[in-house]
């Protein structure tokens, strides 16, 4: 999957390269992945999006919507660009060839939707158990600190984690398990505290953490553990990351330690988050 700040700078990317470029053929699901999902018969994308031409992309439930003609394609894997002549990846989920010679393929991590249905089409175009209604995103003016406090509605906040609330129910659309590391380390919260324990004053520093921190990942062309539409890392230098595990903590010297949570790596600082 892909998370929001790289999201957002493929969505740009995408706009202002491939634009205007007509699609030549397309291949969905030559390699077949047990966790992409696609709408309806992969078969039949080739037929919905042959000769239609790009006319931008944006973000929707927090991935990438690319619209052609009066299809849109909703993708939440990275997304890469091929020059003409450039080699083609042997194994990949998705492959749309332009009329200009150059293509751009998906190949799906770990999981990823690629949906393709009529635009505005996202109530039934994208398939049951999927979210279809997008909710404020944290670029957004209206998720304000009103809002992200209702994110806590009828939940039982002594059993749920920092982790669990932040990035597990797609609470806030595109944040997952890769982001989350340095919002909490920002906002000093050990991945596994209770929600309940937490004061006043750290939810609100998870808040502004949440709103700052993607902000930055964005405005920075994504993490350095991520790649763009050209396949470069982004600018934004993680601080708790795979790149970072074992070096010392960059507020306090501690050494940054990982361990397995909730279905996936969490990595945290014993200095900066406390779990008591």
């Amino acid at each position: 999957m892909i998370e929001l700040p790289e999201s957002v700078v493929l969505a740009s990317q995408i706009t202002e390269t491939l634009r205007g470029k007509r699609i030549e053929s397309v291949v969905a699901n030559q390699s077949p992945h047990a966790f992409a999902w696609y709408s309806g018969d992969p078969a039949m994308y080739d037929p919905k999006l042959r000769g239609k031409a790009i006319s931008g992309a944006d973000i929707y439930s927090g991935t990438v919507r690319i619209s052609a003609g009066d299809m849109s394609l909703l993708i939440g894997t990275p997304i890469r660009y091929h020059g003409e002549g450039n080699a083609l990846p042997k194994r990949h989920q998705l492959l749309l060839k332009f009329d200009d010679g150059t293509s751009v393929s998906c190949t799906v991590q770990m999981w990823g939707v690629l949906f393709c249905y009529k635009q505005g089409d996202e109530g039934t175009g994208i398939p049951v158990g999927h979210i279809t209604k997008p909710a404020p995103s944290p670029f957004e003016d209206a998720f304000d600190f009103p809002y992200f406090e209702s994110l806590t509605t009828g939940l039982d906040l002594r059993a749920l984690s920092a982790k669990g609330f932040l990035a597990t129910e797609q609470r806030i659309q595109g944040l997952g398990n890769g982001v989350l590391q340095d919002i909490l380390w920002t906002a000093r919260i050990h991945p596994k505290r209770k929600m309940a324990s937490l004061s006043d004053v750290e939810f609100g520093s998870m808040y502004k953490a949440v709103k700052s921190v993607l902000s930055e990942m964005a405005a920075r062309g994504g993490r350095d553990t991520e790649r763009d539409l050209f396949w470069q890392v982004g600018g934004y230098k993680t601080i708790l990351s795979k790149n970072t595990l074992g070096a010392p903590c960059p507020a306090c010297g501690t050494i940054i330690k990982k361990e397995a949570y909730l279905g996936g790596s969490i990595y945290y600082c014993e200095g900066c988050q406390k779990l008591e």
